[in-house]
């Protein structure tokens, strides 16, 4: 049964957003994620490999793999293909966002404005990404724009760190948040993620 947005959002705290180049790296990066207590995991379609690197994923139990940087209704088709269970955009224009919402994926649509949140509304969307975070006045624009839209919950994302995500998630309109810092670049070191995973799963706002 496909999940909700919101039950995607309530799996842990922080939802890592993955940078993957390689398909053999994807099992172990997912298997110690999930083991730390993170299961959202969100691949990034910055790579050639992010749709391989979703399906090796998506074999790992209890992991829950989305797309991330999904442009237009082509990725998402792809996205989807590859077994996304949910779909994250960096923005929201009209055929992506009609797309996702016939597909009845979970969708998690960018937004760093209050027009992007209402035309995400006006598609009968309520829950969002704030993207890019920290550079689009962090989180008092995120309180300043959760104000009136008080029906609207938000995953932020771009710049959060462990040190701030707590900040960020003490914020009532804030539901989870996006993190790339739980995987470190360079070779896989699995113990070190899962360590960073633990951490991340265990925030609270």
């Amino acid at each position: 049964m496909a999940l909700t947005v919101d039950q995607v959002m309530e799996l842990a705290p922080v939802i890592p957003v993955l940078v993957i180049d390689r398909i053999e790296d994807a099992a172990p990066i997912a298997e110690a994620l999930v083991k730390g207590g993170l299961r959202a995991l969100e691949v990034t379609m910055r790579t050639p490999v992010a749709l391989d690197v979703m399906r090796e994923m998506a074999k790992v139990p209890g992991a829950v793999v989305g797309a991330g940087t999904v442009l237009n209704p082509s990725q998402l088709d792809q996205a989807l293909e590859a077994g996304a269970q949910f779909i994250v955009s960096p923005g929201l224009t009209e055929p992506l966002g009609k797309a996702a919402i016939a597909s009845g994926v979970a969708f998690l649509p960018g937004t760093a404005t209050a027009a992007d949140i209402m035309r995400g509304m006006d598609m009968g969307l309520s829950r969002f990404k704030f993207f890019p975070a920290e550079t689009s006045g962090g989180l008092p624009a995120l309180k300043a724009l959760a104000a009136p839209f008080h029906t609207a919950h938000f995953c932020p994302t771009g710049g959060i760190k462990f040190e701030t995500a707590g900040n960020w998630l003490a914020e009532p309109a804030v539901k989870c948040v996006g993190g790339s810092w739980l995987v470190p670049k360079g070779p896989v070191d699995a113990r070190r993620i899962e360590e960073l995973a633990r951490a991340a799963a265990s925030l609270k706002g």
